[in-house]
C-alpha cells in the first residue's frame, strides 16, 4: 500500500480506502436496509483490509440506517484500532421521515455528530462529510457548523461529496471569507464510463488544494465483466437491487467499449477491474479511490491495481477505447 497526503489536510490516507455502504443495507436506500452485508462479513473485511495496509474506512449515517457506522464503531474497538486508523462519515441525506430529518442545517450538522461518534464508539472523525449540497441552507450557516466540530475538536477535517465545481468554488471561497477552515476532500464518481467530475470539479479541487478521493472507480460493477449482453444481470448485483443508478449503461454500445476495453486489458495481460482500478489511480489529479469490495479475496485482487504503473500515453489509449474510438 502507498500512502498519501490529503489535500492540505493533516491525514495520510492509503491510495485504496475501503467504502462500507454496503454493510448492512446498501447505500442510503432504506427499501434495502437489511440486505448487503451482515455483520460477520463486514469484520472479515475491516480484517482483511488492514492487513493489506488500508487504514481508512469510509461511511455515512445514513447507510443501512445507521448499521455501518455502528459495524464500524464495534469493530475498531473490538480490535483496538482507532488510533491505527482513518473514519470518514457523512450528513446529510435523510435519517428519519420529517423533513429536519436531512440537510446540512447547523442544527441538524450539530445534532448528527454526536449521534455518529456514539455510533463510532469515538470521540472524534477524522474527516466529516457534507454528503450532497443542500440548496435550502445557505453555505455560510453549513461552513460555520463545519468549523464549530473543528474548535470542539469532534472532527478534524471537513470535506464535500457529490458536489459540482461550482459549489466546491463557492465552498472554498466562503469559507476563506468568513476565515474559517475550508473543505479537504471532495468525494465523486469518476471511473472510466464517467469522466465528468474531470472536466468539472477537478480544476476546482487544484486551486483550492482539495484532495480527491473518487468513489464507484468500477461503475458499480460495470467494469468487472459481470454484466454481458443478452444475459440477466447477477441475482444481488447492483443492477437487480438499485438499476436507477446505472440502468442508462445498459444499451448496445456500453456491450461494446466493455468489450473493447476487455481486449485492451487483455493485451496488457491484465484483468478489465485492474485496469480500471489503475487506470483511475494513476489519473495525477487523483489521491486515492474509494472501493466497495464486497470479500477479501475480491479486496486482495483490487489492490493489483496498485503495481500497474499506467503511463500518460496509456492512460491516453484507453480513455480513447472508453470514448468508443479506435485504441
Amino acid at each position: 500500500m502507498r500512502y498519501e497526503r490529503l489535500g492540505d489536510s493533516s491525514l495520510n490516507v492509503p491510495a485504496l480506502i475501503l467504502g462500507c455502504g454496503n454493510f448492512g443495507g446498501i447505500g442510503s436506500s432504506p427499501e434495502l436496509f437489511g440486505h448487503g452485508d451482515d455483520k460477520n462479513t463486514a469484520f472479515a473485511l475491516l480484517d482483511h483490509a488492514l492487513t493489506l495496509g488500508i487504514t481508512m474506512f469510509d461511511t455515512a449515517n445514513s447507510y443501512g440506517g445507521g448499521r455501518s457506522e455502528e459495524w464500524l464503531g464495534q469493530w475498531a474497538a473490538d480490535r483496538g484500532v482507532r488510533d491505527n486508523t482513518i473514519l470518514t462519515t457523512k450528513v446529510r441525506n435523510p435519517v428519519g421521515p420529517q423533513p429536519q430529518d436531512s440537510g446540512l442545517s447547523r442544527r441538524h450538522i450539530h445534532e448528527q455528530i454526536d449521534t455518529s461518534l456514539r455510533r463510532l464508539r469515538t470521540d472524534r472523525i477524522d474527516l466529516y462529510l457534507a454528503h450532497a449540497p443542500d440548496p435550502s441552507t445557505p453555505i455560510e450557516e453549513t461552513i460555520s457548523a463545519f468549523d464549530e466540530l473543528i474548535q470542539a475538536g469532534k472532527i478534524l477535517h471537513y470535506g464535500l461529496s457529490n458536489f459540482t465545481g461550482d459549489t466546491i468554488e463557492q465552498t472554498a471561497t466562503t469559507a476563506d471569507r468568513l476565515g474559517a477552515a475550508g473543505p479537504a476532500n471532495l468525494q465523486c464518481g469518476y471511473n472510466l464510463l464517467d469522466r465528468a467530475a474531470a472536466t468539472d470539479a477537478f480544476d476546482a479541487c487544484s486551486r483550492h488544494t482539495i484532495g480527491l478521493t473518487p468513489y464507484s472507480p468500477l461503475a458499480g460493477g460495470w467494469l468487472t465483466g459481470k454484466y454481458r449482453a443478452d444475459q440477466p444481470f447477477p441475482e444481488g448485483s447492483r443492477m437487480t437491487l438499485r438499476p436507477d443508478w446505472y440502468g442508462h449503461l445498459s444499451n448496445d454500445a456500453t456491450f461494446t467499449i466493455l468489450k473493447n476495453l476487455e481486449n485492451a486489458a487483455a493485451e496488457r495481460d491484465l484483468s478489465l477491474p485492474t485496469m480500471a482500478l489503475a487506470w483511475a489511480l494513476t489519473d495525477p489529479a487523483v489521491t486515492a479511490l474509494v472501493i466497495g469490495a464486497r470479500s477479501p479475496q475480491q479486496l486482495t485482487g483490487m489492490c493489483a491495481a496498485l503495481d500497474v504503473p499506467l503511463t500518460p500515453p496509456e492512460r491516453a489509449t484507453i480513455t480513447r477505447i472508453a470514448d468508443g474510438q479506435p485504441g
